[in-house]
C-alpha cells in the first residue's frame, strides 16, 4: 500500500485507484438521484478496498498474485482486481489486471488407477456390451453436462462438452474490449477524465461528448488489442490534442511504444471515416435560418466563408518533397488545407492536406469544394482567392475585399465595403484558431504522420463542430 496524504491506494502495480479518488467520485452529484450526491444515493460505489487476509496461507497467496518485490505492512486491493468484485469463496484472490502478464495456472489432472484385467473378465465385458438389455439403459441415460469456465472472458457455458463440435447450441462469443468496458476495469481514463475541464484538456471536448464518442466507436475496436477501448480512444485524442511523443503516451497507459503506435494508427483511420458525418454541408434554408445579425444586415446571401490554413511540417530528406512543401508565405515547410465555414461558424468543409507550395486557387479546384456550390450561392474569401472565373461558370457570386490595382488608394466606398467584409470574414479565422487548439496542427507535424494527415484534419474539424457555437445568435425577447 502506497501512503499519501489522502489515505489508501491500491497495492496492484500500475493501479491508480485511491481513497482520494473514491471520495471525489462520492462527492459528485448523482444523475439518477438528483440533487443527492453519490455518497447519499443507493448507487453502487465506483470501487471498494479489501485488506489482505490475516491467515498465513491466504496472505502468501495474495502476495504471490500481486507480485510485489517489497510488500508493505498493510496491503489493500481495490475491487477491480477480483472476478466477483470482492473476495468470494470461489474467487478469494485478486486475479484481474494485476499489472503484468500472468501465465494461467494449469489444473492438476486426476489420476485414475488402471488394473490389468484377466482374459475371463474381458470376455464377460464384451458379452455384456453386446447384450441389448444392458445397452438400452446406457443409451437412454443422459450424460452429465459439466460446466467450463474460460479464464479470459470469465463466463460459464453449460452447453460446452469436450469434443462436441457439432453441438446445436450456438456458442457465446464475448468481445474482449466490450468485456473490459462492461467490467469497468482499472482504466487510465477513470483517473484522468474526471470532469469537463480535464476532458477538454486531454480530448478537446466535454466529458459527456467524449463518452458518447466511445459508445459510438466501440463496434470498431480490434479484439486482438487487450487495452480497454476507452483508453485506446483517449490515447488517440491525447496524441491529437497535446501532440505527445509516443514514449510519453506509452508510459502513461502502461503499454509498449509499438502498441501505442498501432492503437493510434488504427483509431485515426476509424475516426477519419466515421467523423465525416460531423462535417455536414448545410442546406441553404438552414444557413438562412441560423445566419447571425451581422450577415443579415450586409451579406444575407452568403453561403460560406473560405480560407486556407497552414501547419508546419517536418523537413523531408527528399529534395523534391522539401521544395514542394516550402511555403513562401511562412518561409518554412508546411502543409496547406482549405476550410469552409458557414455564417454561423460551423465548419462545413475541410480539404485534404496539400503541399505548402500549392496556391489557393489550385486547392479550391482540386479539393472538390466547388462541387458543393449551387447556382445563386455567394462565397466570401480573401484577396488571394482569384477564383471568380471558376465561380462564374457555376453562377456563384464571389465577395472579396477591393484591390488597389494600379491605384494609390481605395475609394471611400471600397474602403467601407472592405471593412464590412473583414468584419464578418474574421469568423473563418476564429474557426481555424479552434482547429489549431489541437497541437498536432499548431506544432510541427512529424513526417511519419503525413500519410494520416487527411484523416487528422477530418477528426479535428469534427471535434471542433462538437463544441459550443462559434457565433451566439441572440434570442428573441
Amino acid at each position: 500500500m502506497k501512503k499519501s496524504g489522502s489515505g489508501t491506494t491500491c497495492a496492484v502495480v500500475g493501479c491508480k485507484n485511491s481513497r482520494k479518488h473514491l471520495n471525489e467520485w462520492l462527492d459528485r452529484e448523482c444523475y439518477d438521484h438528483k440533487p443527492a450526491t453519490k455518497r447519499q444515493c443507493p448507487c453502487t460505489p465506483l470501487f471498494t478496498f479489501f485488506r489482505k487476509p490475516d491467515s498465513d496461507m491466504e496472505s502468501r497467496t495474495w502476495l504471490k498474485a500481486l507480485n510485489v518485490k517489497k510488500p508493505p505492512r498493510n496491503v489493500f486491493v481495490c475491487s477491480y482486481h477480483f472476478v466477483d468484485k470482492k473476495p468470494t469463496k470461489d474467487n478469494p484472490f485478486p486475479e484481474l489486471w494485476l499489472g503484468y502478464n500472468r501465465t494461467p495456472q494449469p489444473k492438476r489432472r486426476q489420476l485414475t488407477q488402471r488394473t490389468t484385467a484377466s482374459p475371463q473378465i474381458k470376455k464377460r465385458r464384451l458379452e455384456s456390451e453386446d447384450s441389448p438389455e444392458t445397452c438400452q439403459p446406457a443409451c437412454e441415460a443422459e450424460p452429465a453436462t459439466p460446466k467450463f469456465r474460460d479464464a479470459q472472458t470469465q463466463w460459464e457455458d453449460p452447453s460446452h462438452v469436450d469434443h462436441m463440435y457439432c453441438s446445436t447450441t450456438p456458442s457465446v462469443k464475448v468481445d474482449k474490449a466490450t468485456q473490459c468496458e462492461a467490467e469497468m476495469g482499472p482504466t487510465v481514463t477513470s483517473t484522468m477524465v474526471i470532469d469537463d475541464a480535464r476532458s477538454r484538456l486531454y480530448t478537446g471536448v466535454r466529458m459527456v461528448q467524449f463518452f458518447t464518442l466511445v459508445t459510438v466507436l466501440l463496434p470498431f475496436s480490434k479484439p486482438s488489442i487487450t487495452l480497454p477501448v476507452v483508453d485506446q480512444i483517449l490515447m488517440t485524442l491525447m496524441k491529437l490534442k497535446l501532440n505527445l511523443i509516443l514514449g510519453d503516451i506509452a508510459h502513461r497507459f502502461n503499454v509498449s511504444t509499438s502498441m501505442a503506435s498501432i492503437v493510434i494508427s488504427h483509431w485515426i483511420d476509424v475516426m477519419g471515416e466515421q467523423f465525416k458525418v460531423l462535417i455536414p454541408w448545410l442546406p441553404r434554408e438552414t444557413i438562412r435560418a441560423t445566419m447571425p445579425l451581422s450577415f443579415q444586415m450586409n451579406y444575407p446571401q452568403t453561403t460560406c466563408i473560405i480560407d486556407c490554413a497552414e501547419s508546419a511540417m517536418q523537413r523531408a530528406t527528399n529534395h523534391d518533397s522539401r521544395s514542394d512543401t516550402f511555403s513562401q508565405y511562412k518561409s518554412r515547410n508546411t502543409v496547406k488545407y482549405l476550410v469552409a465555414v458557414a455564417p454561423n461558424g460551423l465548419i462545413m468543409f475541410i480539404s485534404d492536406a496539400y503541399a505548402g507550395r500549392s496556391s489557393d486557387k489550385f486547392i479550391t479546384m482540386d479539393s472538390g469544394f466547388l462541387d458543393y456550390l449551387r447556382a445563386g450561392d455567394e462565397v466570401m474569401a480573401d484577396r488571394g482567392f482569384t477564383i471568380r472565373d471558376l465561380l462564374d461558370e457555376r453562377r456563384v457570386s464571389l465577395n472579396i475585399p477591393a484591390f488597389t490595382y494600379r491605384r494609390n488608394q481605395l475609394t471611400n466606398e471600397e474602403t467601407t465595403r472592405t471593412r464590412r467584409v473583414a468584419n464578418v470574414r474574421i469568423h473563418v479565422e476564429r474557426a481555424i484558431q479552434r482547429l489549431k487548439v489541437f497541437k498536432i496542427l499548431s506544432q510541427t507535424v512529424p513526417i511519419s504522420m503525413a500519410p494520416k494527415l487527411d484523416n487528422i484534419l477530418t477528426i479535428c474539424a469534427g471535434l471542433v463542430n462538437l463544441k459550443s457555437p462559434l457565433i451566439r445568435v441572440p434570442r428573441e425577447v
